[in-house]
């Protein structure tokens, strides 16, 4: 059997259990107890002998990371909770460990508020040697612009950011006291418009520009009251909301989402599959803002603690 030159991997050379590197396992053990933290959360470059690696750990909690399966071979055989990272075995720490815990987060494996300990390689590139102690809370609400920065859209980051602000301060305020769920569509606004139909009264006809545009505070509170009622926001590409409590006619057919979700988010995937607009739905249930781009959502934010979360592939179920 003939392989060629680029299909060549060289295997990779296990993790070994040297003094040192039991030493800094025990160490973030230690720091983990000290730090009442809920876990450790371990970057792999390498495969590593799972039996041995939990035994060393004992009761403590950790989940296993990596950016290549060969690293984490065994791992789930062993029942250890794993985070496969989509980025390149090259890509910078604090790219890896802000996926990880991205992932990790939203795969339930640690609390949106907690505290974890990570453990990775910052300097030696075939073994641990870094610990860092992180507080979910502050370092996921940091990443809110860096995450819609990688949102590949015509949309200005501007007007992005200021409506998924709005968003997550309808879901996490609600209104007289009780929950609101609602929808923004933003951009390709002609196509939006020609895909939906009014729900009824529209309360933004016949305002001047200037009193739909988002950017003022006053405009954002009357939205607030509006989003209320049924149908979605469509917002211009320079923040100004070109019609409210529409209802939108887009085909749900090659539409896939994860189970739980109503048709407002039905909806967004579906006019976010059939035109370049984003769409933004706000949950009524949970407060819970998604971001959704070409029927998928890419983004996914907690809005009562403002934490942004990574969504990952779902079980599907027709609408």
């Amino acid at each position: 059997m003939n392989f060629a030159v680029s299909d060549y991997r060289p295997a990779m050379e296990p993790y070994k259990f040297t003094e040192y590197f039991q030493n800094i396992l025990f160490e973030a053990v230690s720091l983990n107890e000290k730090m009442d933290a809920s876990g450790l959360l371990i970057l792999f470059d390498s495969p590593i002998d799972w039996k041995r690696l939990k035994k060393l750990l004992g009761d403590t909690y950790f989940v296993a990371a990596a950016t290549n399966v060969e690293a984490l071979s065994g791992a789930k055989e062993n029942d250890i909770k794993t985070v496969l990272l989509e980025l390149d075995d090259g890509s910078p720490v604090y790219d890896r460990i802000t996926h990880s815990i991205l992932e990790a987060v939203a795969d339930d494996y640690f609390a949106p508020g907690s505290r974890l300990i990570a453990l990775y390689s910052g300097f030696d590139s075939v073994g641990l040697d870094s610990i860092s102690v992180i507080n979910l809370g502050e370092h996921l609400e940091r990443l809110t612009g860096k995450e819609l920065r990688k949102i590949e859209t015509k949309v200005p980051l501007k007007t992005l950011k200021m409506v998924v602000d709005l968003a997550l301060e309808i879901g996490r305020e609600g209104r007289e006291g009780k929950s609101v769920g609602t929808l923004f569509v933003v951009g390709d606004t002609k196509k939006v418009l020609a895909n939906s139909k009014p729900a009824g009264f529209d309360p933004v006809r016949g305002y001047k520009c200037k009193e739909r545009d988002l950017f003022d505070p006053r405009v954002r509170e009357g939205i607030k009251e509006v989003a209320q009622l049924d149908g979605a926001f469509v917002i211009a590409l320079d923040g100004t909301v070109a019609a409210a409590c529409r209802l939108l006619d887009a085909s749900t057919a090659t539409i896939t989402l994860s189970k739980g979700l109503g048709s407002r988010h039905w909806a967004a995937a579906a006019v976010s599959r059939s035109t370049e607009a984003v769409a933004i739905a706000v949950s009524q249930s949970s407060g819970t803002v998604r971001i959704f781009l070409n029927g998928e959502v890419v983004l996914r934010i907690e809005s009562r603690h403002s934490r942004p979360m990574v969504w990952r592939e779902f079980d599907y179920d027709a609408p």
